[in-house]
């Protein structure tokens, strides 16, 4: 059985801050507390994480300053996309599935792979359409609800009313 799911935008048009950026902004607010003369224990409540990670931040801070802290341009193999390939893929994938010729409107990563690959001409593998999905674009996971197209609410509602209370037991 194939396993299929779709992916949305969440919440408003601006995107998410992603993993690292919210790290990032993070450690910029721990460092401005740092400035006020706040403990680590208030400062690991502030920003949600533990003690020992506002420690460390505290360590770096006092050898290197605010910039220790700052988000550093990841290393290794560059993205196959770049931005602006990134936003024509946003554009393609909000048109919708069925606007790709897809016959349901739901996506999946093999059919966003198809779509990327269309629109860059580029190729991805599915760990890498992830990646895009969830890290680039910001869009979450959404399964689709499973019901039966035959379902009739009218017939449900008929039968909870008038057959249901002639079968149940009890008073």
């Amino acid at each position: 059985m194939a396993y299929q799911a779709s992916f949305s935008a969440v919440g408003s048009s601006l995107s998410p801050l992603s993993r690292p950026q919210l790290a990032e902004a993070r450690r910029v607010r721990a460092v401005e507390l740092f400035e006020d003369g706040v403990s680590n224990a208030e400062i690991a409540r502030a920003v949600g994480v533990c003690a020992e990670s506002v420690r460390r931040w505290r360590r770096v801070w006092e050898q290197g300053g605010p910039a220790a802290l700052r988000r550093r341009a990841a290393s290794g193999r560059p993205p196959k996309l770049d931005d602006a390939q990134v936003e024509d893929v946003r554009a393609a994938l909000e048109q919708g599935a069925q606007a790709h010729g897809f016959e349901a409107d739901l996506w999946t990563l093999e059919r966003v792979g198809a779509v990327v690959t269309r629109v860059t001409g580029v190729v991805l593998s599915r760990a890498s359409v992830w990646r895009l999905l969830t890290g680039r674009l910001g869009w979450s996971l959404q399964r689709p609800e499973r019901r039966a197209v035959e379902r009739d609410e009218s017939e449900i509602a008929r039968w909870i009313a008038h057959e249901w209370p002639r079968i149940k037991k009890g008073p």
